[in-house]
């Protein structure tokens, strides 16, 4: 194996881990998220964590932030919850870089 190929075995290793990394940091997000929400919500004890986990689901029907965001913003609408767009998002960018820390320094 040449140097090349080690250097090139080296970046599709570290690739892998980053991507690995980043999915667990999306699924601890939309969790933390999902929790939030289901607070906003009314929703407490399982029925809370039963909608985090659909939160989490939610994620994975498309790639992008999109579902979730639509997920969240239907759910509010339907009962009625006050909170804008911007608070949405801005949530969801909080929570992505708090669970990121948290896969960090678990890894």
């Amino acid at each position: 194996m040449t140097t090349f190929d080690k250097r090139e075995e080296g970046f599709e290793k570290r690739f892998a881990l980053d991507e690995e990394s980043r999915f667990k940091a999306l699924a601890r997000r939309n969790k933390k998220l999902g929790l939030w929400a289901a607070e906003k919500l009314g929703l407490a004890g399982d029925e809370a964590q039963a909608y985090a986990k659909d939160v989490v689901v939610a994620d994975l029907q498309e790639a992008g932030d999109e579902d979730v965001f639509r997920k969240l913003r239907a759910d509010f609408d339907a009962k009625g919850v006050d909170v804008s767009d911007h608070q949405i998002r801005r949530s969801m960018d909080e929570f992505l870089a708090l669970a990121a820390a948290e896969v960090k320094d678990a890894g």
